[in-house]
Parts: C-alpha cells; structure tokens; sequence
C-alpha cells in the first residue's frame, strides 16, 4: 500500500510539466499593486485635509464630543457589573450568529452527527443564558 507522499514517488509532484510560476512578482503584484494604492490614497488623503481644512482651534472643538451632550462626571468613575452584562450577552448573541449561519449551508451534509454537535453548542449556550438571566442581566429596568 502506497502513500500518496511516497518518497520514491515524489518526483511525479514536483517535476510535472504544470509548474508553478517562478516569478514571484506575477504572483503577488496585483497584491502589492492594491496595497501600495491603497496606502497612497489614504496617505494624500490625510495630506489634503490637512492642507484644505481649517485649523481653528477653539474650547468647544478640544472638548471631547458625546453625541452632543456635554460631558458630566469624571471619565474614570466605576462602571457597574450590569455593563459587563450586556457585554457578555451581546458576545453569545455574536458568536450564535458567527457559527449557526455555516452551521446551516451545510446541515444537509453533516447529517446526524452535525445535528448531535449543534445540539451540544445550542446546550452550552443556553448555560450562559441562564448564568446571565440569574445574574439579572436580562432585566433592563434595574
């Protein structure tokens, strides 16, 4: 029985007459091409605005912008556990979203043993649904 990595028979794989390109620049130019136009847009346009805009310098623009509210308190006062929360149940919303939609183009090739996994992934999630609703994160009129 043979593997398909054979040394004795490895001459067949890299002494083929399709060999790769040897240039490395054709390989990879148009790659380099986008990257170069694309630093270069971005470096003249930082470069116009710079020489185009104004540069007035005032109270009111050195404040730091909350969605027109000035700002109250001190930036460094504690932050209570209810923003971790939300913050933990924002990411299980994600990470359901980021593995159910796959999960879903290809359900009909996974079978029952992809039905069985999704099973034990909807489970683990369902754990740190209950952890938050215990925690109280779920109430939004604390």
């Amino acid at each position: 029985m043979e593997s398909s990595f054979d040394r004795v028979h490895s001459g067949r794989y890299y002494n083929s007459a399709q060999k790769m390109n040897s240039n490395y620049l054709d390989s990879y130019g148009s790659l380099l091409l986008m990257f170069i136009l694309a630093m270069g847009l971005s470096g003249a346009l930082v470069v116009v605005s710079n020489l185009v805009g104004r540069h007035k310098r005032s109270r009111e623009k050195d404040e730091p912008y909350e969605c027109g509210i000035h700002p109250t308190g001190d930036a460094r006062e504690p932050v209570t556990v209810q923003f971790y929360m939300v913050g933990l149940l924002f990411i299980l919303f994600d990470i359901e979203a980021i593995f159910l939609y796959p999960w879903a183009l290809v359900y009909h090739d996974l079978q029952v043993f992809g039905f069985v996994e999704m099973l034990l992934y909807i489970m683990i999630l369902l754990a740190g649904y209950i952890f938050l609703w215990k925690k109280g994160a779920l109430d939004w009129n604390r």
